[in-house]
């Protein structure tokens, strides 16, 4: 009997254990230190669809520079951002623990659809203040206004927390107590050219067996017990199945994170995107939009985290990309 030919195991590990994320709203982990001119550290966003852009090659090492690219380019619908609350956390056993909170007097009804509205007004951020010695760091409390885009069919807005701009804790209080109770658009936090980060939710699968869910190879056709189960699940001692065994369950619905995508267009009301007859499985944008390069996780009308680049390249080029032509042909196949 020859030898095997060998291969590379079958599914990547990298991402493990593959479970349904919590929920639908990304978790932003880690919060970069914003430059200088940026009020907050992120912005959410509802994915509208891709289409393709061409755009003039920008970098100057580029083979193809100053020369007309069709590259494809997602489109997330952002109406305004509201700022209803200020939290305060302070050091911890275990990390950062919440030690303070200010609401604004002016709270949205849609607000009770997530959590009781509060029948007195919170004390004032003076609160915070008497206590700044103890805070470590200052964010926000926001929430989306879905009744405002005509796609998305909830009303129920989407709460999270969102960094706010300063270096020292006195700085955050004073730039917070500014936005309290303020809406923000996208374009007052992120700028044409410039590089973010997308974190969303991907689009689920439900549960699938091993050959859809890490890749396997199909078995002969007189297979005993199955031709799409795993060939070989481990060595007879130790006598447990190893982790590393491809095996069904959960595929889909996972957060994901992606470096380094560049905003190629700000724009607030116009209907320069929107396709004839409107997005698949979305319609028309009606709202401000920010078009960002490449493709972002997640189905149409899926909430979508925008946050500034935490990895970005020292020699990337960081300027409003010059957009030739932008494709508004029917999708619908007509």
């Amino acid at each position: 009997m020859g030898k095997r030919p060998h291969h590379p195991r079958r599914g990547s590990l990298a991402y493990h254990p593959r479970k349904r994320a919590p929920s639908p709203v990304a978790r932003v982990r880690a919060r970069p230190e914003l430059a200088e001119g940026t009020k907050i550290g992120g912005f959410p966003c509802y994915k509208a669809g891709t289409t393709h852009f061409e755009v003039i090659d920008d970098s100057p090492n580029s083979t193809t520079s100053k020369q007309a690219l069709a590259t494809v380019a997602t489109v997330l619908e952002a109406p305004p951002l509201k700022i209803f609350g200020i939290r305060a956390y302070g050091k911890g056993y275990t990390g950062l623990r919440s030690i303070g909170q200010v609401m604004s007097k002016n709270l949205d009804k849609d607000l009770s659809r997530v959590f009781p509205l509060p029948k007195k007004d919170s004390e004032g951020v003076e609160k915070i203040e008497k206590m700044i010695d103890d805070v470590s760091d200052i964010r926000l409390l926001a929430h989306t206004q879905p009744r405002a885009v005509k796609s998305i069919p909830k009303k129920k807005p989407d709460v999270m927390e969102i960094s706010v701009a300063g270096t020292t804790s006195e700085e955050k209080l004073a730039n917070a107590k500014e936005l309290l109770g303020t809406e923000i658009k996208v374009s007052e936090v992120f700028t044409a050219g410039e590089y973010i980060d997308t974190l969303s939710i991907t689009k689920g699968k439900g549960f699938q067996g091993p050959l859809k869910k890490w890749g396997t190879k199909k078995l002969p056709r007189k297979t005993r017990n199955g031709r799409r189960t795993a060939g070989n699940l481990g060595p007879f001692t130790p006598g447990a199945m190893m982790w590393t065994t491809p095996q069904s369950g959960q595929m889909g619905y996972h957060q994901r994170t992606e470096f380094n995508k560049r905003v190629l267009k700000i724009s607030g009301g116009d209907d320069l995107v929107t396709p004839a007859g409107g997005f698949l499985h979305y319609g028309d944008v009606k709202n401000d939009y920010i078009v960002i390069k490449g493709s972002t996780p997640g189905p149409q009308k899926r909430l979508v985290m925008l946050r500034p680049a935490m990895r970005k390249k020292p020699s990337a080029v960081v300027a409003e990309p010059e957009i030739v032509n932008i494709n508004r042909e029917s999708m619908q196949g007509v």
